[in-house]
């Protein structure tokens, strides 16, 4: 009864009092009629102007007509509908303009049973960032994404209503002005769920050409107003063409409005059982460009209204508005791809600013374009291979389609050196991910299967395989064996300005897993055209600078040599030459100091006239007179590699030949090559090895840029000398004769590297031991002749005791003065052998080094040909002494050592075997990695 006699100030008062009852009674209670009659009197009451327009609906009635027409002209209109955006924006205060988003369908007395949630959501954004996350995920399952004002979608329910035509122009003109294709397609789906009632829509835009087409999803079950987007939207949904509904529409173009999904056969329930929503009514529609062409497919599902379907209605709806997204989307799409290839346009010309920034070091510039292409494709892995040399590079002289013909016939490729780039994204350690790997050995793992590499190499043509496990051209075993498992492919070939193929460059795997498209290829291969400048200006660097350090070592040669005087051809013109028998020189156990520097001329002489190479090959005497006095005079005065070490080397070859026997099995030609290679093999040696001119950066270090330095320049000079006026003793051969025995002259010397002999020895040494050596295989034959040449050059460890000590001290004090430089000009510490504080230390080291260098040297030739059983059996007498005096070391005796280097004559008339590359007797090579070279 007190209540029923309550007055209604009362409950007014009580209201106001608590404002929170009253929302809650309007949330539950509240229906469309009440809200509809409250915004139109809170309307009028702010403002006639403000009154809802009239709509030109059917079924409203001619009065409401008559009332609009009356009250407002055009530009009334106009602004009572900018009064109207601004009062839907006031009312978002009071939570109640969003009953539209919820009821546009219903007319009758329906609670207001989505309300509250959707004040949640409002809610919700303006909380802070990881607050609003986190609550929207729970309300709606889904991630959160860039608003579309709700106001402006109150706004669009509102104009459905009451102004279709009005309600139309706004959502095209919503979309028309829009040129980002992540807002257009979200607007796109938002309005299609108002216009046909959809409790969620999705797009699908057309990606690929040809065969090669797919769809993909830009925005999957987007809700009409709402704020969020699937949690499966960081992983595209891709739908392959032709398949499903969604297929289906984009392949023929036809609209699909299917009652029950589920009693269509060509709809699949995977995305329902994967988010637990129960699709019952689509409709799917194409998206078709301003050509006709299909670029999308829109789907709309479930309309919000339970039980409904979609109407023709909604067809005829959809019909007039997706043509206006197919062109807005075009826009965006256009809009975007100018934007790309403004991007990649910008990446181009930043590599260019980088090759002009550096153009003298080859890494640096390769580094440079692989770190942009890497960022602009956005793959895992980037490389670039380049040909064994560069210098000489693959020319094609036929279409690059007889290549493909004659697959079987392709040159075959070699890379000698690689770059690398590991994306940051696929590894922690950037800084480790760029790799040199000169030999292909050293390649890492991933490089292994160079495959395709090499098919691009051979061809001239790019490679572009999306799944690399179905390209036939893809070794898939060699990929089992590394870490990184390659799924797709992009090579292409780096030419130079000559048409000539360099290398290949290559990238793997894009990022997002989708395979390289013709964008990526068309870039990459702008790409490696700079970077084929790139190289090829590097190249032409580096010539400039050998060319000047060839100029530099030629004026150095020409102001410390000279030719030798019309006197002293003169002289051993007339010369008598002894005979072998009293020089001794067919001895293998031959006094390296029993002849003075002119007698070895002579000897020179008489072992050139002995071995037949004077009447063989037509040389003329007084050359050969010329050639060797101006060979002697090109040995600079060392302490040990001088002209005496050049005799002495060449008289063991001597020996060889004729008291051993090899005489016999080797080819004149050969035997030629063998004896000019021993007298020639250190000339112009400047008592250093080639790990010194390497630290130093000498002249010679930068004109060869190899381990073997030295040899090389020492096979040059003598090329310069035979070339001198005068000077040639081959001069009566015939230009393939002449060719031929250069390039045995050439291998002759460069067989004195260590390096080389280290690469060989491990085969012969198998070949001998197993009974398969065959003089008949040419490979044999230049093994053995290499062989033959390193045991000359370490001759003196296989003779009597006192001239093999004798060396050795010349060897040590040459050595020591190369440990003196390194201390005073490099700041290094030598290392043992090269260090004169460790003299007493050179027993031991000999030790080492006959044991793992000369002894199976010696004992594989011994095999070959016993009658070399003197030189083994010496060795071992050499052995036992030096152990003597390693024994004496270690209990603390003294030991003489050179301390000092040797002076006077004995600079010029001593020699030695040993060595110029590693330079240190201990079998174990040098500290810095380089072959050693022996102490006899």
């Amino acid at each position: 009864m007190a209540v029923a006699n309550m007055l209604f100030s009362d409950v007014e008062s009580f209201l106001d009092s608590h404002p929170e009852l009253f929302e809650d009674y309007l949330n539950r209670k509240g229906n469309y009629s009440i809200v509809e009659k409250w915004l139109k009197n809170h309307q009028a009451t702010k403002s006639p102007a403000a009154a809802a327009p009239a709509e030109p609906r059917e079924d409203r009635s001619s009065a409401c007509k008559d009332s609009w027409a009356s009250k407002c002209d055009g530009l009334q209109r106009r602004a009572s509908q900018k009064e109207l955006r601004k009062t839907f924006a006031r009312s978002k205060a009071i939570n109640v303009n969003r009953t539209y988003d919820e009821h546009v369908n219903s007319r009758a007395q329906e609670p207001l049973t989505s309300m509250r949630r959707r004040a949640l959501l409002r809610k919700a954004s303006s909380l802070p960032p990881t607050t609003a996350h986190i609550l929207s995920a729970l309300l709606e399952s889904r991630v959160n994404i860039p608003q579309y004002p709700s106001t402006a979608v109150d706004y669009k329910y509102y104009l459905k209503e009451h102004n279709e035509r009005e309600f139309f122009l706004e959502l095209v003109k919503d979309i028309s002005n829009d040129l980002d294709l992540t807002s257009l397609s979200y607007k796109i789906l938002v309005f299609v769920c108002i216009m046909v009632d959809a409790d969620r829509c999705s797009l699908f835009l057309v990606e690929g050409t040809g065969n090669k087409k797919t769809l993909v999803s830009k925005f999957f079950d987007v809700h009409a107003g709402t704020t969020v987007l699937p949690s499966m939207n960081s992983d595209e949904v891709q739908v392959p063409w032709g398949k499903g509904i969604i297929g289906y529409v984009a392949e023929h173009g036809e609209t699909v409005n299917i009652p029950d999904a589920y009693q269509d056969r060509r709809f699949s329930d995977e995305i329902d059982k994967l988010t637990g929503y129960k699709t019952k009514s689509l409709l799917c529609m194409p998206i078709r460009n301003s050509d006709g062409e299909i670029i999308g497919v829109a789907q709309a599902i479930n309309k919000t209204t339970s039980g409904e379907l979609f109407t023709e209605d909604d067809e005829k709806v959809m019909q007039m508005y997706l043509p206006f997204c197919g062109i807005a989307i075009s826009n965006a799409q256009l809009f975007a791809a100018s934007r790309k290839e403004y991007d990649r346009s910008r990446a181009l010309l930043e590599v260019v600013n980088d090759l002009f920034e550096e153009q003298t070091d080859l890494e640096k510039i390769v580094r440079k374009i692989m770190h942009r292409a890497q960022t602009l494709l956005k793959c895992e892995r980037c490389s670039v291979q380049l040909l064994e040399d560069i210098e000489s590079p693959v020319l094609f002289f036929c279409l690059p389609s007889h290549f493909l013909c004659l697959s079987e016939h392709l040159c075959v490729v070699k890379f000698t050196k690689s770059f690398e780039l590991l994306s940051p994204k696929c590894s922690a350690d950037t800084e480790s991910s760029f790799k040199d790997s000169m030999e292909k050995s050293s390649y890492s793992d991933w490089l292994i299967n160079n495959s395709i590499a090499e098919l691009v190499a051979s061809t001239g043509l790019p490679v572009n395989i999306s799944d690399a496990y179905q390209d036939p051209r893809f070794d898939a075993e060699a990929d089992q064996f590394s870490d990184f498992h390659i799924r797709s492919v992009l090579c292409v070939p780096i030419w130079n300005s000559n048409h000539q193929i360099i290398g290949v460059a290559q990238v793997l795997n894009r990022l997002d897993g989708k395979p390289f498209d013709d964008a990526d290829q068309r870039l990459f291969e702008a790409f490696v055209i700079f970077c084929g400048l790139g190289i090829n200006n590097t190249i032409m660097y580096d010539q400039v600078k050998k060319s000047w350090a060839k100029q530099s070592v030629a004026l150095d040669v020409l102001s410390y040599h000279a030719t030798c005087s019309k006197t002293e051809v003169d002289k051993f013109k007339a010369a008598n030459i002894p005979l072998v028998c009293e020089l001794g020189i067919d001895k293998l156990s031959f006094d390296d100091f029993s002849l003075d520097v002119d007698a070895m001329i002579t000897a020179a002489l008489r072992m050139f006239m002995e071995l037949g190479m004077v009447q063989k090959f037509k040389i003329d005497y007084e050359t050969l007179c010329r050639w060797l006095l101006t060979v002697r005079k090109n040995y600079r005065m060392v302490l040990y590699h001088n002209w005496r070490h050049a005799f002495n080397v060449c008289q063991c070859m001597f020996a060889m030949l004729t008291t051993a026997g090899f005489q016999e099995t080797l080819t004149e030609v050969e035997i030629l090559a063998l004896i000019v290679g021993c007298v020639c093999h250190d000339l112009d040696h400047r008592g250093t090895n080639n790990a010194f001119q390497e630290k130093t950066g000498s002249a010679l270090a930068l004109l060869y840029g190899t381990s073997a330095t030295l040899e090389h320049h020492h096979f040059n000079h003598a090329v310069m000398i035979l070339q001198s006026e005068g000077h040639n003793i081959f001069s009566s051969l015939s230009s393939t004769e002449y060719s031929n025995l250069m390039q045995l002259l050439k291998l002759s010397i460069l067989a004195t590297d260590l390096t080389l002999y280290f690469e060989n020895r491990n085969t012969f040494f198998d070949l001998v031991n197993k009974g398969e050596y065959n003089w008949n295989v040419k490979a044999h034959r230049d093994m053995c002749r290499s062989m033959m040449m390193t045991a000359c050059d370490l001759g003196a460890v296989t003779k009597p005791w006192e001239i093999s000590r004798k060396v050795a001290e010349l060897v040590t004090s040459e050595f020591f003065e190369q440990g003196d430089r390194e201390r005073s000009e490099l700041k290094l510490t030598p290392s043992a052998i090269f260090d004169r504080n460790r003299k007493d230390e050179l027993p031991g080291l000999q030790l080492e080094w006959i044991d793992g260098i000369c002894a199976p040297l010696y004992e594989t030739l011994v095999k070959l040909n016993p009658k070399l059983q003197p030189m083994l059996d010496m060795i071992r007498v050499n052995r036992g002494k030096w152990e003597e005096l390693n024994k004496k070391r270690q209990n603390g005796q003294s030991v003489c050592a050179p301390s000092s280097p040797c002076s006077g004559d004995s600079a010029e008339t001593s020699g030695c075997p040993v060595a110029k590359t590693g330079s240190t007797p201990c079998c174990s090579g040098n500290a810095d990695g380089s072959p050693s070279k022996p102490v006899s």
